[in-house]
């Protein structure tokens, strides 16, 4: 089975991701506006009949903002647990409700929705195993559970936050308690933590890292690459960062 992972977009502007495999694709996340998830679908190839479903992370506006009209316009059920979906006021005409830690099929692969610890009701991470490749899609946390961190220890494909630069945020132009929030147990990964977290998980295994959601105004990719690699011992080069709205990526498994 092949699989691709094409990353739309990551960060604060707008967040979604397509896992394809064979001909059938499931999305995470629709966070951006409808024309411009249609305009990256196009330049990645991907045609809106491929697709079977949404799953979402979270409630927040980065993450759902046109998670209803793709939706209804490509005739998608949307999938998520049901305190997302209540907080995301989300019509109820296609819903598929899933429950954290209770695997589920779609598109040939086992879902597990992992839980995840940030200022939502009820965010999540996704462990998708389509048989041949395991996929981890894990942002928005503001320090890594149990669950993921065992998921991060089997994935083959990451995509793992890494949201900020300590320094950066403490000197930079945010409010007092907007920092405090981002540097808080339920807020964001800084590049620190998420250093420390992959190399936990080093196995012998190859695995390809993506560091992801990486703020425009506390990070650089290059700050983030730096950090990530000093403190996971993983070299520079085998690193790449998802640097933000537009940096469309495609993953092959």
């Amino acid at each position: 089975m092949s699989v691709e992972v094409h990353v739309l977009a990551s960060g604060s502007d707008g967040n979604c991701a397509i896992v394809r495999c064979e001909d059938s694709a499931i999305m995470i996340d629709s966070g951006l506006s409808f024309k411009a998830t249609r305009s990256l679908m196009a330049v990645n190839g991907i045609d809106g009949n491929e697709l079977k479903g949404i799953l979402v992370t979270h409630e927040h506006i980065d993450h759902i903002r046109s998670v209803q009209i793709v939706s209804k316009k490509l005739n998608l059920p949307i999938i998520c647990n049901q305190n997302t979906f209540d907080a995301s006021h989300f019509s109820d005409n296609a819903y598929r409700r899933i429950f954290m830690m209770n695997p589920f099929d779609i598109v040939g692969m086992k879902v597990i929705a992992l839980p995840t610890s940030h200022d939502a009701v009820e965010p999540c991470a996704y462990f998708m195993d389509t048989g041949k490749e395991k996929i981890l899609i894990a942002t928005d946390m503001g320090f890594v559970t149990d669950q993921v961190e065992h998921a991060l220890l089997e994935a083959d494909i990451a995509l793992i936050e890494s949201n900020y630069d300590r320094e950066m945020l403490e000197t930079g132009p945010y409010p007092y308690t907007l920092k405090r929030r981002i540097d808080s147990d339920v807020g964001h990964l800084c590049n620190t933590m998420s250093g420390e977290v992959i190399k936990r998980t080093i196995t012998n295994r190859q695995r390809k890292i993506f560091l992801a959601h990486l703020s425009k105004k506390n990070n650089t990719p290059d700050i983030a690459r730096e950090t990530v690699s000093r403190i996971s011992g993983i070299k520079r080069m085998n690193l790449d960062c998802l640097e933000f709205k537009g940096d469309t990526r495609i993953i092959k498994g």
